[in-house]
């Protein structure tokens, strides 16, 4: 089941990254994570750059907004997004 928690000022939440992908493009749910297609190749930190960028976008945050908490070499990541509440999440991801 998908969790986004609400942290401080901001949300956490989890996503599954399939890098190489034809669009950016939120993909659904796979398990409690958000999947994410990426069309930037998981190559000395592309894939990582791309992710912040497309939830930076996504959310209208700033890009020093968005980190990558865990998972910096793997698929499965924890994303932290500050100046959001989890309804915000929620109603822009239609869940």
């Amino acid at each position: 089941m998908f969790e986004v928690k609400d942290i401080g000022d901001g949300v956490i939440f989890n996503i599954k990254v399939q890098p190489r992908a034809a669009k950016n493009e939120v993909a659904g749910l796979i398990g409690d994570a958000l999947k994410l297609r990426i069309t930037a190749p998981p190559v000395d930190g592309a894939a990582n750059d791309a992710v912040i960028k497309f939830f930076a976008d996504f959310f209208r945050v700033p890009k020093k907004g968005v980190t990558i908490v865990s998972g910096l070499t793997s698929r499965q990541k924890t994303i932290q997004v500050v100046g959001i509440t989890s309804e915000e999440v929620k109603s822009k991801l239609r869940l």
